[in-house]
């Protein structure tokens, strides 16, 4: 039985995964997921929380957007960000398979 490193698919989903981690272990991104956490978020108030400035706050959420980990809707003037659960959710079961597989394997040895 192939292990999940030595499987071509499993190979371009570990990429995937670790694509998606590396942008978002940036703090402030990391800030704003848990900002987001339980409501949606005017771009605003985002960038008032961090105290940072407003287009390094629309910088990070446009990362998280184009990894499709938030979605926005705009409301006027406003821009309102929220998480996907949809993909919040895919990303964890990556991370536990991909944690269980190696866990797997260190037992095995």
């Amino acid at each position: 039985m192939k292990t999940l490193c030595q499987n071509k698919k499993s190979k371009k989903k570990i990429e995937n995964l670790a694509t998606i981690l590396q942008n978002i272990a940036e703090p402030n991104r990391l800030k704003i997921l848990c900002l987001l956490k339980n409501k949606e978020r005017c771009v605003c108030e985002i960038w008032q929380d961090l105290k940072i400035p407003q287009n390094l706050a629309s910088h990070h959420l446009k990362v998280l957007k184009n990894l499709d980990i938030v979605s926005s809707r705009k409301s006027g003037l406003n821009v309102f960000y929220k998480l996907n659960p949809k993909v919040i959710n895919q990303l964890l079961n990556s991370l536990e398979k991909n944690l269980k597989s190696k866990q797997r394997l260190k037992t095995k040895n």
